[in-house]
């Protein structure tokens, strides 16, 4: 079991040192930093509003493992975006932890943050990583064709989304009564 506890500044050199390449950070975050990542990026990352991000912790031996963040929240439509997601510990991977952070971000989002979307972006050659938002729930709703220039290469992003289902039955229950 994971748990999730907020990304500070006494986190950055942890995930400077997971983030060693320029591809792995692209598989990370896109365009979001320059590589090398560095403590001023972080430090403005972690200070915009629209943002909450997180560590990823195992419970039974407080290691920190890995890296999730929301962002683009977006109060009015409640909505956010999964982001950054990442197992930093390589012995930490294959083992199940990706789901469990997904789930935990749907949880957090659902029932803490009272979302009714929540989506996020996945290349399309990120098999595992799609395999596991699916099993959580999320849908492909499309894919973004060579959305992204990594060296002389085009990546193609999917967008997956997953729908608030206890915020959908208020709606729909809402409705039936007009």
């Amino acid at each position: 079991m994971i748990q999730l506890k907020l990304f500070t500044a006494e986190d950055f050199s942890r995930l400077i040192n997971w983030v060693d390449t320029k591809k792995l950070m692209y598989i990370f975050s896109a365009e979001r930093f320059s590589f090398p990542l560095n403590h001023e990026q972080l430090a403005t990352y972690i200070n915009a509003e629209d943002r909450i991000a997180y560590k990823v912790i195992v419970k039974n031996s407080n290691e920190i493992i890995g890296h999730a963040d929301f962002s683009k929240i977006n109060k009015q439509s409640k909505s956010a975006r999964i982001c950054s997601v990442l197992i930093g510990d390589r012995k930490s991977s294959n083992k199940g932890f990706g789901t469990q952070i997904i789930n935990e971000m749907i949880r957090i989002g659902f029932q803490e943050m009272k979302l009714h979307r929540i989506d996020l972006g996945v290349f399309d050659f990120n098999k595992q990583a799609i395999k596991c938002y699916r099993k959580c729930g999320f849908e492909i709703e499309g894919l973004f064709k060579d959305n992204i220039k990594f060296e002389d290469e085009y990546w193609s992003t999917y967008n997956m989304s997953i729908i608030n289902n206890y915020d959908n039955e208020k709606t729909r229950i809402k409705s039936q009564r007009i």
